[in-house]
Protein backbone atom coordinates (compact mmCIF):
# COMPACT_ATOMS: atom_id res chain seq x y z
CA UNK A 1 0.00 0.00 0.00
CA UNK A 2 1.35 3.40 -0.99
CA UNK A 3 1.90 6.21 1.53
CA UNK A 4 0.80 9.42 -0.18
CA UNK A 5 3.30 11.39 1.87
CA UNK A 6 6.04 9.50 0.01
CA UNK A 7 4.65 8.91 -3.52
CA UNK A 8 2.74 11.08 -5.97
CA UNK A 9 1.22 8.59 -8.41
CA UNK A 10 -1.25 5.74 -8.01
CA UNK A 11 -3.56 3.60 -10.11
CA UNK A 12 -7.33 3.95 -10.10
CA UNK A 13 -9.02 1.97 -7.31
CA UNK A 14 -5.64 1.25 -5.70
CA UNK A 15 -5.78 1.67 -1.94
CA UNK A 16 -3.34 4.27 -0.63
CA UNK A 17 -3.03 5.95 2.74
CA UNK A 18 -1.99 9.13 4.45
CA UNK A 19 -0.16 8.49 7.72
CA UNK A 20 -0.49 11.21 10.36
CA UNK A 21 1.29 11.31 13.74
CA UNK A 22 -0.27 13.19 16.62
CA UNK A 23 2.04 15.49 18.56
CA UNK A 24 -0.21 15.54 21.61
CA UNK A 25 -1.11 12.66 23.92
CA UNK A 26 -4.64 11.39 24.47
CA UNK A 27 -5.98 9.02 27.16
CA UNK A 28 -7.87 6.97 24.56
CA UNK A 29 -7.15 8.07 20.99
CA UNK A 30 -9.84 5.68 19.69
CA UNK A 31 -12.61 7.61 21.46
CA UNK A 32 -10.96 11.03 21.89
CA UNK A 33 -9.87 12.00 18.38
CA UNK A 34 -11.39 12.27 14.91
CA UNK A 35 -9.15 12.72 11.88
CA UNK A 36 -9.94 13.17 8.21
CA UNK A 37 -8.71 14.46 4.89
CA UNK A 38 -10.73 16.58 2.50
CA UNK A 39 -10.11 14.90 -0.85
CA UNK A 40 -10.68 16.51 -4.24
CA UNK A 41 -10.26 15.01 -7.68
CA UNK A 42 -12.08 14.70 -11.01
CA UNK A 43 -15.83 14.65 -10.22
CA UNK A 44 -15.05 14.02 -6.55
CA UNK A 45 -15.06 16.24 -3.45
CA UNK A 46 -15.60 14.49 -0.12
CA UNK A 47 -14.36 14.22 3.45
CA UNK A 48 -12.61 10.89 4.16
CA UNK A 49 -12.40 9.90 7.82
CA UNK A 50 -9.43 8.04 9.23
CA UNK A 51 -8.76 5.84 12.24
CA UNK A 52 -6.33 5.42 15.09
CA UNK A 53 -3.80 2.64 14.52
CA UNK A 54 -1.86 2.52 17.79
CA UNK A 55 0.60 4.87 19.50
CA UNK A 56 0.41 8.33 17.94
CA UNK A 57 -0.42 6.99 14.47
CA UNK A 58 -3.62 7.81 12.57
CA UNK A 59 -4.29 6.61 9.03
CA UNK A 60 -6.63 7.86 6.34
CA UNK A 61 -7.11 5.42 3.47
CA UNK A 62 -8.20 6.62 0.04
CA UNK A 63 -8.68 5.50 -3.56
CA UNK A 64 -8.82 7.53 -6.74
CA UNK A 65 -12.05 6.97 -8.66
CA UNK A 66 -11.00 8.75 -11.89
CA UNK A 67 -7.72 9.52 -13.67
CA UNK A 68 -6.12 12.92 -13.18
CA UNK A 69 -4.83 15.16 -10.42
CA UNK A 70 -5.99 14.72 -6.80
CA UNK A 71 -5.46 16.99 -3.79
CA UNK A 72 -5.92 16.39 -0.09
CA UNK A 73 -5.71 18.35 3.15
CA UNK A 74 -5.88 16.84 6.64
CA UNK A 75 -8.08 17.93 9.53
CA UNK A 76 -9.02 16.92 13.06
CA UNK A 77 -11.44 17.82 15.83
CA UNK A 78 -8.34 18.35 18.00
CA UNK A 79 -5.96 21.26 17.72
CA UNK A 80 -3.02 19.01 16.99
CA UNK A 81 -0.35 20.20 14.51
CA UNK A 82 0.49 16.60 13.67
CA UNK A 83 -3.04 15.95 12.48
CA UNK A 84 -4.23 19.26 11.04
CA UNK A 85 -3.10 21.18 8.00
CA UNK A 86 -1.06 18.51 6.20
CA UNK A 87 -1.60 18.51 2.46
CA UNK A 88 -0.46 16.91 -0.75
CA UNK A 89 -1.26 16.00 -4.33
CA UNK A 90 -1.02 12.88 -6.45
CA UNK A 91 -1.78 11.72 -9.97
CA UNK A 92 -4.05 8.76 -10.72
CA UNK A 93 -3.71 6.68 -13.86
CA UNK A 94 -5.73 3.90 -15.48
CA UNK A 95 -4.81 0.22 -15.45
CA UNK A 96 -4.22 -1.40 -18.81
CA UNK A 97 -6.76 -3.84 -20.23
CA UNK A 98 -4.36 -6.70 -19.47
CA UNK A 99 -3.93 -5.57 -15.87
CA UNK A 100 -7.70 -5.42 -15.42
CA UNK A 101 -8.01 -8.98 -16.68
CA UNK A 102 -5.42 -10.10 -14.14
CA UNK A 103 -7.49 -8.65 -11.29
CA UNK A 104 -11.12 -7.65 -11.76
CA UNK A 105 -11.01 -5.46 -8.64
CA UNK A 106 -9.12 -2.99 -10.83
CA UNK A 107 -12.38 -2.39 -12.70
CA UNK A 108 -13.64 -0.46 -9.71
CA UNK A 109 -15.77 -0.88 -6.63
CA UNK A 110 -19.01 -2.84 -6.79
CA UNK A 111 -22.16 -0.83 -7.37
CA UNK A 112 -25.82 -1.40 -8.25
CA UNK A 113 -26.71 -1.97 -11.90
CA UNK A 114 -28.85 0.59 -13.69
CA UNK A 115 -32.05 -1.43 -13.22
CA UNK A 116 -31.33 -1.80 -9.46
CA UNK A 117 -31.49 -5.61 -9.50
CA UNK A 118 -27.90 -6.72 -10.09
CA UNK A 119 -24.30 -5.71 -9.41
CA UNK A 120 -21.49 -4.37 -11.56
CA UNK A 121 -18.01 -2.87 -11.30
CA UNK A 122 -17.58 0.90 -11.55
CA UNK A 123 -16.65 0.53 -15.23
CA UNK A 124 -19.95 -1.26 -15.96
CA UNK A 125 -18.59 -4.82 -16.08
CA UNK A 126 -21.20 -7.20 -14.57
CA UNK A 127 -20.29 -8.62 -11.16
CA UNK A 128 -22.13 -11.79 -10.20
CA UNK A 129 -21.10 -12.50 -6.62
CA UNK A 130 -20.05 -16.07 -5.82
CA UNK A 131 -19.16 -16.12 -2.14
CA UNK A 132 -18.09 -18.53 0.55
CA UNK A 133 -18.85 -18.29 4.26
CA UNK A 134 -15.65 -17.82 6.27
CA UNK A 135 -17.01 -15.92 9.27
CA UNK A 136 -13.89 -16.55 11.38
CA UNK A 137 -11.46 -15.22 8.75
CA UNK A 138 -9.76 -12.73 11.15
CA UNK A 139 -8.78 -15.51 13.56
CA UNK A 140 -5.79 -17.84 13.72
CA UNK A 141 -8.05 -20.57 12.33
CA UNK A 142 -7.49 -19.12 8.88
CA UNK A 143 -3.74 -19.33 9.17
CA UNK A 144 -1.58 -16.55 7.76
CA UNK A 145 1.88 -17.28 6.35
CA UNK A 146 3.98 -14.35 5.24
CA UNK A 147 5.94 -16.42 2.72
CA UNK A 148 4.44 -17.49 -0.61
CA UNK A 149 5.28 -21.18 -0.30
CA UNK A 150 2.52 -23.33 -1.80
CA UNK A 151 0.93 -25.79 0.64
CA UNK A 152 -1.55 -28.51 -0.14
CA UNK A 153 -5.13 -28.34 1.11
CA UNK A 154 -4.94 -29.98 4.52
CA UNK A 155 -4.03 -29.29 8.17
CA UNK A 156 -1.03 -27.10 7.22
CA UNK A 157 -2.83 -24.99 4.63
CA UNK A 158 -2.94 -21.24 5.02
CA UNK A 159 -5.38 -18.51 4.14
CA UNK A 160 -3.64 -17.84 0.84
CA UNK A 161 -4.01 -21.46 -0.28
CA UNK A 162 -7.69 -21.36 0.58
CA UNK A 163 -8.28 -18.18 -1.43
CA UNK A 164 -6.40 -19.51 -4.44
CA UNK A 165 -8.31 -22.80 -4.25
CA UNK A 166 -11.65 -21.03 -4.31
CA UNK A 167 -10.47 -18.63 -7.02
CA UNK A 168 -9.84 -21.58 -9.35
CA UNK A 169 -13.46 -22.61 -8.73
CA UNK A 170 -14.80 -19.22 -9.78
CA UNK A 171 -15.46 -17.72 -6.35
CA UNK A 172 -14.98 -13.95 -6.04
CA UNK A 173 -16.05 -13.17 -2.47
CA UNK A 174 -15.93 -14.41 1.12
CA UNK A 175 -18.14 -13.34 4.03
CA UNK A 176 -16.45 -12.59 7.36
CA UNK A 177 -17.02 -10.91 10.71
CA UNK A 178 -14.38 -8.35 11.68
CA UNK A 179 -14.55 -8.99 15.44
CA UNK A 180 -15.62 -12.56 15.91
CA UNK A 181 -16.05 -13.03 18.78
CA UNK A 182 -14.76 -10.35 21.12
CA UNK A 183 -14.89 -12.15 24.47
CA UNK A 184 -12.47 -14.38 26.32
CA UNK A 185 -12.15 -18.16 26.66
CA UNK A 186 -13.43 -18.22 30.19
CA UNK A 187 -15.30 -21.41 30.99
CA UNK A 188 -18.53 -19.53 31.66
CA UNK A 189 -21.80 -20.65 30.06
CA UNK A 190 -23.23 -18.65 27.18
CA UNK A 191 -25.91 -17.01 29.34
CA UNK A 192 -24.78 -15.11 32.43
CA UNK A 193 -27.02 -13.96 35.28
CA UNK A 194 -26.15 -10.58 36.72
CA UNK A 195 -26.65 -9.80 40.40
CA UNK A 196 -30.03 -8.23 41.25
CA UNK A 197 -31.05 -8.41 37.60
CA UNK A 198 -33.17 -10.63 35.48
CA UNK A 199 -31.19 -13.06 33.35
CA UNK A 200 -29.14 -11.07 30.85
CA UNK A 201 -27.39 -12.55 27.87
CA UNK A 202 -23.80 -11.34 27.69
CA UNK A 203 -22.52 -13.46 24.86
CA UNK A 204 -23.12 -16.53 22.76
CA UNK A 205 -20.54 -19.29 22.99
CA UNK A 206 -19.02 -20.24 19.65
CA UNK A 207 -19.50 -22.33 17.61
CA UNK A 208 -22.74 -23.61 19.17
CA UNK A 209 -25.01 -21.95 21.75
CA UNK A 210 -24.97 -23.77 25.06
CA UNK A 211 -21.40 -25.06 24.89
CA UNK A 212 -19.20 -24.86 27.95
CA UNK A 213 -17.29 -21.74 27.01
CA UNK A 214 -16.43 -19.36 24.22
CA UNK A 215 -14.14 -20.71 21.53
CA UNK A 216 -10.74 -19.22 20.82
CA UNK A 217 -10.95 -16.71 17.97
CA UNK A 218 -7.89 -14.51 18.55
CA UNK A 219 -5.27 -13.82 15.90
CA UNK A 220 -1.57 -12.96 16.06
CA UNK A 221 -2.48 -9.52 17.36
CA UNK A 222 -4.75 -10.73 20.15
CA UNK A 223 -8.44 -9.85 20.30
CA UNK A 224 -10.31 -6.88 18.79
CA UNK A 225 -10.99 -5.17 22.13
CA UNK A 226 -9.10 -4.94 25.41
CA UNK A 227 -9.85 -6.35 28.83
CA UNK A 228 -11.03 -5.73 31.51
CA UNK A 229 -14.53 -4.77 30.45
CA UNK A 230 -17.36 -2.97 32.22
CA UNK A 231 -19.93 -5.74 32.80
CA UNK A 232 -20.11 -5.97 36.61
CA UNK A 233 -18.61 -9.21 37.87
CA UNK A 234 -17.62 -10.33 34.37
CA UNK A 235 -14.91 -7.86 33.47
CA UNK A 236 -12.77 -10.78 32.30
CA UNK A 237 -15.51 -12.15 30.04
CA UNK A 238 -16.88 -9.27 27.99
CA UNK A 239 -14.22 -6.77 26.86
CA UNK A 240 -14.16 -3.00 26.99
CA UNK A 241 -15.63 -2.14 23.60
CA UNK A 242 -14.48 1.46 24.07
CA UNK A 243 -10.84 0.33 23.91
CA UNK A 244 -9.83 -1.03 20.52
CA UNK A 245 -6.79 -3.24 19.83
CA UNK A 246 -5.25 -1.97 16.57
CA UNK A 247 -2.79 -4.85 16.37
CA UNK A 248 -5.65 -7.31 15.89
CA UNK A 249 -6.94 -5.29 12.94
CA UNK A 250 -3.48 -4.89 11.41
CA UNK A 251 -3.40 -8.66 11.01
CA UNK A 252 -6.87 -8.62 9.48
CA UNK A 253 -5.65 -5.93 7.03
CA UNK A 254 -3.29 -8.46 5.46
CA UNK A 255 -6.12 -10.87 4.69
CA UNK A 256 -8.44 -8.21 3.30
CA UNK A 257 -5.66 -6.86 1.08
CA UNK A 258 -4.80 -10.36 -0.10
CA UNK A 259 -8.43 -11.02 -1.04
CA UNK A 260 -8.44 -7.86 -3.18
CA UNK A 261 -5.13 -8.85 -4.76
CA UNK A 262 -6.79 -12.07 -5.94
CA UNK A 263 -9.85 -10.30 -7.34
CA UNK A 264 -12.10 -11.08 -4.35
CA UNK A 265 -14.62 -8.58 -2.97
CA UNK A 266 -15.02 -9.50 0.72
CA UNK A 267 -18.25 -8.95 2.63
CA UNK A 268 -17.14 -7.52 6.01
CA UNK A 269 -19.55 -7.43 8.94
CA UNK A 270 -18.35 -5.41 11.91
CA UNK A 271 -19.69 -7.63 14.75
CA UNK A 272 -22.12 -10.41 15.54
CA UNK A 273 -25.54 -9.73 17.09
CA UNK A 274 -24.73 -11.46 20.42
CA UNK A 275 -22.54 -8.54 21.55
CA UNK A 276 -25.47 -6.14 21.36
CA UNK A 277 -27.26 -6.70 24.68
CA UNK A 278 -24.22 -6.10 26.89
CA UNK A 279 -22.99 -3.32 24.58
CA UNK A 280 -26.29 -1.49 24.84
CA UNK A 281 -26.69 -2.05 28.59
CA UNK A 282 -23.21 -1.10 29.83
CA UNK A 283 -21.89 1.32 27.22
CA UNK A 284 -23.01 4.58 25.63
CA UNK A 285 -25.41 3.13 23.07
CA UNK A 286 -25.78 4.00 20.26
CA UNK A 287 -22.77 6.35 20.12
CA UNK A 288 -20.25 3.73 21.25
CA UNK A 289 -21.44 1.38 18.53
CA UNK A 290 -21.53 4.20 15.97
CA UNK A 291 -17.85 4.78 16.70
CA UNK A 292 -17.00 1.12 16.18
CA UNK A 293 -18.96 0.83 12.92
CA UNK A 294 -17.18 3.90 11.62
CA UNK A 295 -13.82 2.52 12.73
CA UNK A 296 -14.28 -0.60 10.59
CA UNK A 297 -15.81 1.36 7.70
CA UNK A 298 -12.88 3.82 7.76
CA UNK A 299 -10.32 1.06 7.99
CA UNK A 300 -11.68 -0.99 5.08
CA UNK A 301 -13.71 1.49 3.03
CA UNK A 302 -10.80 2.00 0.62
CA UNK A 303 -10.77 -1.74 -0.06
CA UNK A 304 -13.05 -3.10 -2.76
CA UNK A 305 -15.52 -4.64 -0.34
CA UNK A 306 -19.12 -4.75 0.85
CA UNK A 307 -19.61 -3.49 4.41
CA UNK A 308 -22.12 -4.32 7.12
CA UNK A 309 -22.97 -2.78 10.52
CA UNK A 310 -24.10 -6.08 12.09
CA UNK A 311 -24.18 -9.83 11.52
CA UNK A 312 -27.84 -10.54 12.24
CA UNK A 313 -28.12 -14.28 11.61
CA UNK A 314 -30.80 -14.75 14.28
CA UNK A 315 -32.66 -12.79 16.94
CA UNK A 316 -31.27 -15.17 19.60
CA UNK A 317 -29.17 -13.28 22.17
CA UNK A 318 -29.72 -9.98 20.37
CA UNK A 319 -31.49 -6.69 20.74
CA UNK A 320 -34.49 -6.36 18.37
CA UNK A 321 -33.38 -5.98 14.78
CA UNK A 322 -34.92 -2.53 14.25
CA UNK A 323 -32.77 -1.15 17.10
CA UNK A 324 -29.64 -1.57 14.95
CA UNK A 325 -31.07 1.10 12.65
CA UNK A 326 -30.28 3.72 15.28
CA UNK A 327 -26.46 3.40 15.17
CA UNK A 328 -26.36 2.46 11.48
CA UNK A 329 -28.38 5.50 10.44
CA UNK A 330 -26.34 7.72 12.78
CA UNK A 331 -23.15 6.66 10.99
CA UNK A 332 -24.62 8.08 7.79
CA UNK A 333 -25.77 11.26 9.54
CA UNK A 334 -22.48 11.95 11.33
CA UNK A 335 -19.95 10.69 8.79
CA UNK A 336 -21.89 10.33 5.56
CA UNK A 337 -22.22 7.18 3.45
CA UNK A 338 -19.01 5.36 2.49
CA UNK A 339 -17.22 7.97 0.36
CA UNK A 340 -16.00 5.55 -2.31
CA UNK A 341 -19.41 3.94 -2.77
CA UNK A 342 -19.09 0.64 -0.88
CA UNK A 343 -22.44 -1.13 -0.77
CA UNK A 344 -23.88 -1.79 2.70
CA UNK A 345 -25.63 -5.04 3.49
CA UNK A 346 -26.10 -7.42 6.38
CA UNK A 347 -26.63 -11.09 7.05
CA UNK A 348 -30.35 -11.84 7.39
CA UNK A 349 -32.62 -13.62 9.83
CA UNK A 350 -34.99 -14.71 7.03
CA UNK A 351 -34.87 -11.35 5.20
CA UNK A 352 -33.10 -8.14 6.09
CA UNK A 353 -35.95 -6.25 4.46
CA UNK A 354 -38.15 -7.84 7.13
CA UNK A 355 -35.49 -7.33 9.82
CA UNK A 356 -34.68 -3.66 9.25
CA UNK A 357 -37.42 -2.29 7.01
CA UNK A 358 -37.36 -0.33 3.79
CA UNK A 359 -35.40 2.83 2.93
CA UNK A 360 -37.43 5.00 5.31
CA UNK A 361 -36.23 2.98 8.32
CA UNK A 362 -32.92 1.48 7.16
CA UNK A 363 -31.40 4.42 5.29
CA UNK A 364 -28.05 2.65 5.34
CA UNK A 365 -29.06 -0.58 3.56
CA UNK A 366 -28.14 -0.78 -0.14
CA UNK A 367 -27.84 -4.55 -0.78
CA UNK A 368 -30.51 -6.91 0.51
CA UNK A 369 -30.07 -10.49 1.66
CA UNK A 370 -32.24 -13.40 2.77
CA UNK A 371 -31.21 -16.52 4.66
CA UNK A 372 -30.66 -18.52 7.81
CA UNK A 373 -34.03 -18.56 9.60
CA UNK A 374 -35.35 -21.39 7.43
CA UNK A 375 -33.24 -22.38 4.50
CA UNK A 376 -35.36 -24.66 2.30
CA UNK A 377 -37.10 -23.70 -0.95
CA UNK A 378 -40.25 -22.45 0.79
CA UNK A 379 -38.24 -19.36 1.81
CA UNK A 380 -36.90 -18.37 -1.62
CA UNK A 381 -40.01 -16.25 -2.25
CA UNK A 382 -38.56 -13.62 0.08
CA UNK A 383 -36.13 -12.85 -2.74
CA UNK A 384 -39.07 -12.20 -5.07
CA UNK A 385 -40.71 -10.02 -2.44
CA UNK A 386 -37.63 -7.80 -2.38
CA UNK A 387 -37.27 -7.92 -6.17
CA UNK A 388 -40.80 -6.52 -6.52
CA UNK A 389 -40.37 -3.62 -4.09
CA UNK A 390 -41.30 -0.16 -5.46
CA UNK A 391 -37.70 0.94 -4.80
CA UNK A 392 -35.79 -2.29 -5.55
CA UNK A 393 -32.24 -3.02 -4.54
CA UNK A 394 -30.09 -6.01 -5.48
CA UNK A 395 -30.65 -9.10 -3.35
CA UNK A 396 -28.96 -12.46 -2.83
CA UNK A 397 -29.30 -15.48 -0.58
CA UNK A 398 -26.46 -14.93 1.89
CA UNK A 399 -26.98 -17.89 4.18
CA UNK A 400 -28.82 -20.71 2.39
CA UNK A 401 -28.66 -24.44 3.07
CA UNK A 402 -25.14 -25.20 4.35
CA UNK A 403 -23.45 -28.31 2.99
CA UNK A 404 -23.13 -30.99 5.65
CA UNK A 405 -25.06 -29.04 8.25
CA UNK A 406 -27.94 -30.69 10.13
CA UNK A 407 -30.64 -28.04 10.30
CA UNK A 408 -33.27 -29.61 12.55
CA UNK A 409 -36.81 -30.04 11.25
CA UNK A 410 -37.16 -31.60 8.79
CA UNK A 411 -33.47 -32.60 8.85
CA UNK A 412 -32.36 -33.93 12.24
CA UNK A 413 -29.30 -35.43 10.57
CA UNK A 414 -27.15 -34.35 7.63
CA UNK A 415 -28.35 -35.48 4.19
CA UNK A 416 -27.84 -39.03 3.04
CA UNK A 417 -24.38 -38.68 1.55
CA UNK A 418 -22.54 -36.02 -0.45
CA UNK A 419 -24.72 -36.33 -3.57
CA UNK A 420 -27.91 -35.47 -1.69
CA UNK A 421 -26.01 -32.77 0.18
CA UNK A 422 -24.90 -31.17 -3.10
CA UNK A 423 -28.45 -31.50 -4.46
CA UNK A 424 -29.77 -29.35 -1.60
CA UNK A 425 -27.04 -26.77 -2.24
CA UNK A 426 -27.99 -26.60 -5.92
CA UNK A 427 -31.63 -26.04 -5.01
CA UNK A 428 -30.48 -22.99 -3.04
CA UNK A 429 -28.17 -21.77 -5.81
CA UNK A 430 -30.51 -21.97 -8.80
CA UNK A 431 -33.81 -21.52 -6.98
CA UNK A 432 -32.60 -18.39 -5.21
CA UNK A 433 -31.22 -16.70 -8.32
CA UNK A 434 -34.34 -17.41 -10.39
CA UNK A 435 -36.52 -16.08 -7.58
CA UNK A 436 -34.80 -12.72 -7.96
CA UNK A 437 -31.36 -13.09 -6.34
CA UNK A 438 -29.54 -11.61 -9.33
CA UNK A 439 -26.79 -10.13 -7.15
CA UNK A 440 -25.28 -13.62 -6.77
CA UNK A 441 -25.13 -16.32 -4.13
CA UNK A 442 -23.14 -17.16 -1.00
CA UNK A 443 -22.29 -20.79 -0.31
CA UNK A 444 -21.68 -22.26 3.13
CA UNK A 445 -20.38 -25.56 4.50
CA UNK A 446 -20.08 -27.20 7.88
CA UNK A 447 -16.48 -26.93 9.04
CA UNK A 448 -15.77 -23.82 6.99
CA UNK A 449 -18.26 -21.42 8.49
CA UNK A 450 -16.99 -21.94 12.04
CA UNK A 451 -13.31 -22.42 11.15
CA UNK A 452 -13.13 -25.97 12.50
CA UNK A 453 -9.50 -26.90 13.12
CA UNK A 454 -9.75 -28.99 16.32
CA UNK A 455 -8.76 -32.65 16.09
CA UNK A 456 -12.23 -33.74 17.22
CA UNK A 457 -14.01 -31.53 14.67
CA UNK A 458 -16.06 -33.42 12.08
CA UNK A 459 -15.59 -32.18 9.45
CA UNK A 460 -12.46 -30.10 9.69
CA UNK A 461 -12.34 -27.08 7.44
CA UNK A 462 -9.83 -28.52 4.95
CA UNK A 463 -12.17 -31.45 4.38
CA UNK A 464 -15.28 -29.38 3.66
CA UNK A 465 -13.27 -27.02 1.45
CA UNK A 466 -12.96 -29.83 -1.11
CA UNK A 467 -16.60 -30.91 -1.20
CA UNK A 468 -18.16 -31.19 -4.64
CA UNK A 469 -21.02 -28.85 -3.69
CA UNK A 470 -18.52 -25.99 -3.44
CA UNK A 471 -16.91 -26.87 -6.76
CA UNK A 472 -20.35 -26.75 -8.42
CA UNK A 473 -20.79 -23.07 -7.57
CA UNK A 474 -18.89 -22.04 -10.70
CA UNK A 475 -21.50 -23.82 -12.84
CA UNK A 476 -24.13 -21.45 -11.49
CA UNK A 477 -22.28 -18.52 -13.04
CA UNK A 478 -21.88 -20.43 -16.30
CA UNK A 479 -25.64 -20.95 -16.35
CA UNK A 480 -26.68 -17.43 -15.36
CA UNK A 481 -24.18 -15.57 -17.58
CA UNK A 482 -24.67 -17.82 -20.61
CA UNK A 483 -26.10 -14.80 -22.46
CA UNK A 484 -23.68 -12.32 -20.93
CA UNK A 485 -25.10 -9.40 -19.00
CA UNK A 486 -28.63 -10.15 -20.21
CA UNK A 487 -29.22 -12.03 -16.94
CA UNK A 488 -29.63 -8.58 -15.36
CA UNK A 489 -32.92 -8.20 -17.29
CA UNK A 490 -34.51 -11.34 -15.85
CA UNK A 491 -37.71 -11.13 -13.82
CA UNK A 492 -38.94 -14.01 -11.59
CA UNK A 493 -41.74 -15.83 -13.41
CA UNK A 494 -42.30 -19.12 -11.59
CA UNK A 495 -45.99 -18.94 -12.55
CA UNK A 496 -45.01 -19.57 -16.18
CA UNK A 497 -44.34 -23.22 -15.23
CA UNK A 498 -47.13 -25.67 -14.42
CA UNK A 499 -46.81 -27.52 -12.10
CA UNK A 500 -44.15 -25.67 -10.12
CA UNK A 501 -44.61 -26.89 -6.52
CA UNK A 502 -44.98 -30.66 -6.58
CA UNK A 503 -42.71 -31.48 -3.64
CA UNK A 504 -43.12 -30.82 0.07
CA UNK A 505 -43.05 -27.11 0.80
CA UNK A 506 -40.32 -27.73 3.41
CA UNK A 507 -37.60 -29.38 1.35
CA UNK A 508 -35.35 -29.18 -1.70
CA UNK A 509 -37.03 -31.39 -4.31
CA UNK A 510 -40.04 -31.24 -6.61
CA UNK A 511 -40.21 -27.48 -7.23
CA UNK A 512 -39.53 -25.60 -10.47
CA UNK A 513 -38.38 -22.02 -11.11
CA UNK A 514 -38.35 -19.61 -14.03
CA UNK A 515 -37.11 -16.10 -14.78
CA UNK A 516 -37.42 -14.30 -18.09
CA UNK A 517 -37.05 -10.97 -19.82
CA UNK A 518 -39.93 -8.56 -20.27
CA UNK A 519 -39.77 -9.12 -24.04
CA UNK A 520 -40.11 -12.90 -23.45
CA UNK A 521 -37.20 -13.67 -25.71
CA UNK A 522 -34.91 -15.22 -23.05
CA UNK A 523 -35.79 -17.52 -20.16
CA UNK A 524 -33.83 -19.52 -17.61
CA UNK A 525 -35.56 -22.43 -15.89
CA UNK A 526 -34.55 -24.84 -13.13
CA UNK A 527 -36.19 -28.10 -12.10
CA UNK A 528 -35.33 -29.66 -8.76
CA UNK A 529 -35.05 -33.44 -8.54
CA UNK A 530 -38.38 -35.28 -8.84
CA UNK A 531 -40.09 -32.53 -10.83
CA UNK A 532 -42.84 -33.85 -13.13
CA UNK A 533 -43.01 -32.93 -16.80
CA UNK A 534 -44.03 -29.29 -17.04
CA UNK A 535 -45.97 -26.97 -19.32
CA UNK A 536 -44.50 -23.57 -20.11
CA UNK A 537 -46.96 -20.73 -20.71
CA UNK A 538 -44.67 -17.73 -20.95
CA UNK A 539 -43.70 -17.88 -24.61
CA UNK A 540 -44.86 -15.53 -27.34
CA UNK A 541 -47.64 -17.24 -29.35
CA UNK A 542 -46.39 -18.91 -32.51
CA UNK A 543 -42.75 -18.10 -31.69
CA UNK A 544 -39.88 -20.55 -31.98
CA UNK A 545 -37.38 -21.03 -29.16
CA UNK A 546 -34.10 -22.84 -29.07
CA UNK A 547 -34.08 -25.01 -25.96
CA UNK A 548 -31.01 -26.35 -24.18
CA UNK A 549 -30.73 -28.44 -21.03
CA UNK A 550 -28.09 -27.53 -18.47
CA UNK A 551 -26.48 -30.14 -16.23
CA UNK A 552 -25.73 -28.35 -12.93
CA UNK A 553 -23.64 -31.26 -11.69
CA UNK A 554 -21.15 -30.98 -14.55
CA UNK A 555 -21.73 -27.49 -15.92
CA UNK A 556 -22.59 -28.83 -19.39
CA UNK A 557 -25.12 -27.63 -21.95
CA UNK A 558 -27.13 -30.15 -24.02
CA UNK A 559 -28.94 -28.99 -27.16
CA UNK A 560 -32.43 -30.47 -27.59
CA UNK A 561 -32.07 -30.41 -31.37
CA UNK A 562 -35.55 -29.40 -32.53
CA UNK A 563 -36.90 -25.96 -31.75
CA UNK A 564 -39.87 -25.54 -29.43
CA UNK A 565 -42.79 -23.44 -30.64
CA UNK A 566 -45.38 -21.64 -28.58
CA UNK A 567 -48.98 -22.43 -29.42
CA UNK A 568 -50.36 -20.06 -32.04
CA UNK A 569 -53.06 -18.72 -29.74
CA UNK A 570 -51.96 -19.43 -26.16
CA UNK A 571 -48.17 -19.61 -26.36
CA UNK A 572 -48.21 -22.87 -24.36
CA UNK A 573 -45.27 -25.25 -24.78
CA UNK A 574 -45.28 -28.81 -23.48
CA UNK A 575 -41.68 -29.07 -22.33
CA UNK A 576 -39.79 -32.33 -22.80
CA UNK A 577 -39.02 -34.48 -19.81
CA UNK A 578 -35.63 -33.84 -18.18
CA UNK A 579 -32.87 -36.20 -19.33
CA UNK A 580 -32.92 -37.96 -15.93
CA UNK A 581 -34.72 -37.85 -12.61
CA UNK A 582 -32.17 -35.40 -11.24
CA UNK A 583 -32.15 -31.62 -11.10
CA UNK A 584 -31.77 -29.79 -14.43
CA UNK A 585 -31.56 -26.29 -15.78
CA UNK A 586 -32.97 -25.11 -19.10
CA UNK A 587 -32.58 -22.09 -21.36
CA UNK A 588 -35.15 -20.90 -23.87
CA UNK A 589 -33.90 -18.37 -26.40
CA UNK A 590 -36.13 -16.86 -29.07
CA UNK A 591 -35.07 -17.75 -32.60
CA UNK A 592 -34.70 -14.68 -34.78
Amino acid sequence: MKDLLEVNNVHLWEKSEIVLEAQNSYPNPYTDVKVWVDLEGPHFEKRIYGFWDGGNVFRVRVVATAPGKWEWRSGSDRSDPGLRGKSGTFEAMEWTAEEKEENLCRRGFIRTSENRHALEHADGTPFFLLGDTWWATPSFRFRWYEEEKERSIGPEMGFKEMVRYRKKQGFNSVALIASHPAWANDGYPATIRLEDEEETVVRDAWPQPGSESAEDMHNEGGRPFLFPGKVPGYEDVFPDVDRINPDYFRHLDKKIDYLNSQGFVPFIEVARRDVSQAWKKFYDWPQSYVRYIQYVFSRYGANNCILSPIHFDTDYMSIPSREYNDPANLVFEEYGPPPFGNLISTNAHLSNFRNFGGPEEARWLSLYQVGNFSREHFQYWHLSEIFDLPEPKPVLNGEPYYAGCPLGWPHDEPPNGPEEDALYCRSAMYGSVLCGGLAGHIYGAQGLWEGAVEEEADPQMWESLTWESGAQMEYLKKFVLSEGERYQELVPRREFLTPNKSGDHIGYTGWAYCAGTADRDFFLLYFEKDCPQATFRGSLPGTNYRARWFNPRRGEWIDLGDQLQGDESTGLIELPRPPSNEDWGMKLLQVA
